[in-house]
C-alpha cells in the first residue's frame, strides 16, 4: 500500500523559505512520479512541482520556477519542495501526490495517491 506523509508546513514572512517533506512507502516498482499539489482558499486545486523517481527529471508550475525546487532523497524514500522567495499567493494547503509513471505536466495526470495536506501561510 503505497502511504504519503507530509510535513514542514507553517507560518513564514513573504520573501522567507520553508521546506516541504514528503516521506513515502509502498511503492513496488520504481516507475512512478511524487509531486505538490496546492489549494488555497476559494480557489482550485492547482499542481505545483513533481519528480520522476526513475530518472529525477522534473516539472514546475510556471509561478514557481525559479523560486521552489523539488528534490528527492532515495535513501531516506523523503521527496522535498524548498520554496523560496515566498508570497501571499503561494498561501495554501500544499498536498504530496503520487501516480504511475514519469513526471509530467501536473495538469495532464490523474493523481492515485494523496497524502495529507500541510499548511503553509505567507503573510505579506
Amino acid at each position: 500500500e503505497v502511504q504519503l506523509q507530509a510535513s514542514g508546513g507553517g507560518l513564514v514572512q513573504a520573501g522567507g523559505s520553508l521546506r516541504l517533506s514528503c516521506a513515502t512507502s509502498g511503492f513496488t516498482s520504481d516507475d512512478y512520479e511524487i509531486g505538490w499539489f496546492r489549494q488555497a482558499p476559494g480557489k482550485e486545486r492547482e499542481g505545483v512541482s513533481c519528480i520522476s523517481s526513475s530518472d529525477g527529471s522534473t516539472w514546475y508550475k510556471d509561478s514557481v520556477k525559479g523560486r521552489f525546487t523539488i528534490s528527492s532523497d532515495n535513501a531516506k524514500n523523503t521527496v522535498y519542495l524548498q520554496m523560496n522567495s515566498l508570497k501571499s499567493e503561494d498561501t495554501a494547503v500544499y498536498y504530496c501526490v503520487a501516480a504511475w509513471g514519469p513526471c509530467d505536466d501536473m495538469d495532464y495526470v490523474v493523481y492515485d495517491y494523496w497524502g495529507q495536506g500541510t499548511q503553509v501561510t505567507v503573510s505579506s
